[in-house]
């Protein structure tokens, strides 16, 4: 039964609907007895009057039926257009039901009883049950509608599904859900509004109290003690290491180092800073160079040996670089223009055409 009733279709859905208003004329009975206390006199021509529209509504339910479609329609727009009839059809016939019950009611009110009521209610539920979509309805509107030959595909049409909803109810419970949802939003809205006033108000106190703690700070940061870089120290300022150790020779505690010659000592790096020794590239750099070349105001080997000890390694080497450059340069120059043995230095001639 609850499939039967539940079945998520179209057939369904108009079954529901036909359903739900088929208590409504045992409702209006029980509400007419409550106004007539109970009795079923009532005028003549209140029971003729609900009788006649009862009738009448039957003979409409009975003969009226749905016009036929018309000929060249596609299979989809045949059966769109077979199923929107039908549930009109179908509506038709539960209005026509709800109406004479209406008039029965209020014919029964009018006469005071309850005859008029019975009499539009026994011809108004034959209505309702043609209403129902059954079997039998359901061949009767399609060959209604199959009358001009063209295919109504009834059946097709109602086994497409459908939510499950009630004429009533639904509208109603979907209206108390939406309703529900928006005031939950207001009062979300409300609660995130006042969240961020509250916010607001909690910079704001903050902000106003910044300033004084800024003025706080800049005061206190007048009166701080600013240290200055550490500098080092005059006794470690130069250190003596193993390449220039020599360093540490000037502090207050070291002897005065000898500054008669050019200021140069001899280290671990350079031990022959004092001497200045011939060698097979410079043979010249001896002690009898000055007397060899004649020069004048030379005098004797004594006097050059006293020059040399008197002026330092610094005039020895400058004396010799200075000879190296007036002697050698043209035999240096030779050398380096000598070419190998077999190869010319000028270069070949190209061969272009």
């Amino acid at each position: 039964m609850t499939e039967f009733v539940l079945q998520p279709t179209q057939e369904g859905e108009l079954r529901r609907r036909v359903l739900f208003w088929l208590p409504a004329p045992l409702l209006a009975v029980g509400l007419v007895a409550l106004f007539v206390g109970g009795s079923f006199s009532a005028a003549g021509w209140t029971i003729l009057l609900a009788t006649s529209v009862g009738v009448g509504t039957l003979l409409m339910s009975l003969i009226v039926q749905l016009t036929p479609l018309p000929e060249g329609l596609a299979p989809p727009v045949s059966a769109r257009r077979a199923l929107h009839r039908f549930r009109q059809f179908t509506g038709l016939r539960i209005a026509l039901a709800l109406s004479t019950t209406a008039i029965g009611a209020a014919a029964a009110l009018v006469g005071g009883g309850l005859y008029p009521l019975l009499a539009a209610l026994a011809l108004a539920l034959p209505q309702m049950l043609l209403a129902m979509p059954t079997f039998f309805t359901i061949t009767r509107a399609r060959r209604a509608m199959e009358a001009w030959g063209t295919t109504a595909y009834l059946w097709h049409a109602l086994s497409r599904p459908a939510k499950v909803t009630w004429p009533i109810a639904t509208p109603a419970y979907r209206a108390w859900r939406s309703r529900r949802a928006e005031r939950s939003r207001e009062s979300m809205r409300q609660k995130l509004a006042e969240r961020a006033w509250r916010k607001a108000v909690r910079e704001e106190t903050e902000n106003a109290e910044e300033p004084e703690v800024r003025a706080a700070n800049e005061r206190t940061d007048l009166l701080r003690p600013v240290v200055p870089p550490t500098a080092p120290s005059a006794a470690g300022a130069d250190e003596p290491t193993e390449v220039v150790p020599h360093l540490g020779a000037d502090t207050a505690g070291d002897a005065p180092r000898d500054t008669a010659g050019d200021g140069e000592e001899p280290t671990a790096a350079l031990p022959h800073l004092t001497e200045v020794e011939p060698t097979a590239v410079l043979p010249h750099l001896g002690g009898d160079s000055a007397a060899e070349d004649g020069e004048p105001g030379a005098g004797t080997e004594d006097e050059a040996e006293e020059k040399r000890g008197a002026s330092g390694p610094r005039a020895t080497v400058n004396r010799a670089a200075r000879q190296f450059i007036e002697r050698g340069s043209g035999a240096l120059g030779l050398a380096v223009r000598k070419t190998r043995r077999g190869h010319s230095a000028t270069r070949p001639h190209p061969h272009k055409p």
